[in-house]
């Protein structure tokens, strides 16, 4: 059913939970309006932003743009909008969270309530050792949050939702500018990365753009088994037969083609997966081959008894980029006291693991701690004339306890107490 009315449950008591769950400690946006100085009157500027919000006076501020490195080399574009803005986009997804948590579909798992990108890792593992899948397509859609059209989601948004108070909010921070370089922009399609609203948004286009598609449509017509998992804008599909996943590689860019969206041509690949005692069923003769999904890389590998298993480790390029950040961080702070700089790197450790640390990913976590510990050594040995030996580091390392990289989420035991 369409729902036309939602805008009264976003009271002062409703505000103040979605204040309370935004996050502080970000970034601030074009008017420089940081936590500590919003709270100064608080419930004056909650009060205000409920009257602005249900009167229709509130104006969306633009966007300020930033760029972050990718793996690849290249940037990525985020959206940093204003403390307040934040909040009442948080509140109006909290709302829309309501009605469309149970419409989406269980494929996805990309910002969802008490769902997880490890949750969809284990997913694919499940399912690749279910149905011995052969082939694995790997799907990346080219500039999915700048090309996300602007009509298309709107009548989308149609189908379930026409509260024309947080309707007319959605618009506004559609049509808001993008700041980037000290000029404003109005892009015609896309969402901002990085808003509070835009991963809602994401899934919603994506449920009916991909999701409904493939179980409705898809799944029926095809000759063997076929699973979807997607993760926000990111998803894979395995098949257990080749034709199957070559029919749907064929279509699949029609598909997103009515949408605005197209798939990257160097990303998108159709990968064979199968077990290594099927490696003649490969006619380039090379074997199973590995995909990257979520930053980890899928691999065929015989367990400690001899059977054929899925695993994964963390990616190359995301080890990459991980080390070289430590090493970025290591020079910029090499001045600081030596406990001040373990301190930082055992949580940038940590960190590191409560991601990464997955069974069966033990030998990446311990290179990542090893390449750490040797990039800190060296920007300490810089640190004056006289070179540290290798003896004094390490009993450093002893002396200050400095963790071990340990698999968080394990098969085997509960989650470390790190």
């Amino acid at each position: 059913m369409v729902i036309r009315t939602l805008a009264h449950h976003i009271d002062m008591e409703f505000m103040r939970e979605a204040y309370a769950r935004t996050r502080k400690d970000g970034a601030t946006g074009v008017d420089g309006m940081t936590a500590d100085e919003y709270e100064k009157d608080l419930e004056q500027n909650l009060r205000s932003l409920v009257a602005r919000f249900k009167s229709g006076t509130y104006r969306a501020p633009p966007v300020r743009r930033v760029h972050i490195p990718k793996g690849d080399g290249k940037t990525r574009p985020i959206g940093i909008p204003t403390l307040e803005d934040k909040v009442l986009q948080r509140a109006v997804v909290m709302v829309l969270n309501a009605v469309y948590e149970q419409d989406f579909l269980d494929c996805s798992y990309g910002f969802r309530a008490e769902r997880s990108a490890h949750q969809a890792l284990e997913v694919i593992r499940e399912n690749i050792m279910e149905m011995k899948c052969g082939w694995i397509l790997d799907v990346d859609i080219k500039g999915f949050f700048d090309n996300l059209g602007h009509d298309h989601l709107r009548s989308l948004l149609d189908q379930r939702v026409r509260d024309g108070v947080l309707r007319r909010a959605i618009n506004k921070w559609l049509k808001a500018g993008v700041l980037e370089d000290g000029s404003i922009s109005y892009p015609d399609a896309g969402t901002p990365q990085g808003g509070v609203v835009s991963p809602l948004l994401a899934n919603v286009y994506l449920h009916e753009v991909l999701d409904k598609w493939f179980e409705r449509d898809v799944k029926p017509r095809l000759q063997g088994r076929a699973f979807l998992v997607r993760y926000a804008d990111d998803f894979i599909i395995g098949f257990s037969r080749r034709d199957d996943a070559q029919r749907v590689l064929e279509v699949l860019p029609k598909r997103l083609g009515k949408f605005g969206l197209t798939l990257h041509p160097e990303k998108t690949r159709l990968v064979p997966f199968r077990k290594p005692k099927h490696v003649d069923d490969d006619e380039n003769g090379r074997g199973p081959g590995t995909f990257d999904f979520l930053g980890f890389t899928h691999y065929w590998v015989r367990s400690r008894r001899g059977f054929w298993v899925v695993k994964r480790r963390t990616a190359d390029t995301r080890l990459t980029r991980a080390l070289k950040r430590i090493a970025v961080w290591c020079r910029l702070n090499r001045h600081k006291s030596i406990p001040d700089q373990a301190d930082t790197l055992a949580k940038k450790l940590r960190g590191h693991c409560a991601y990464y640390g997955i069974t069966g990913n033990a030998q990446a976590l311990r290179r990542f701690r090893r390449e750490m510990l040797k990039t800190w050594y060296r920007w300490l040995s810089r640190r004056s004339q006289r070179k540290k030996r290798w003896e004094w580091f390490w009993q450093l390392i002893e002396r200050i306890r400095f963790p071990q990289a340990v698999c968080v989420h394990s098969a085997y035991r509960p989650a470390a107490n790190l």
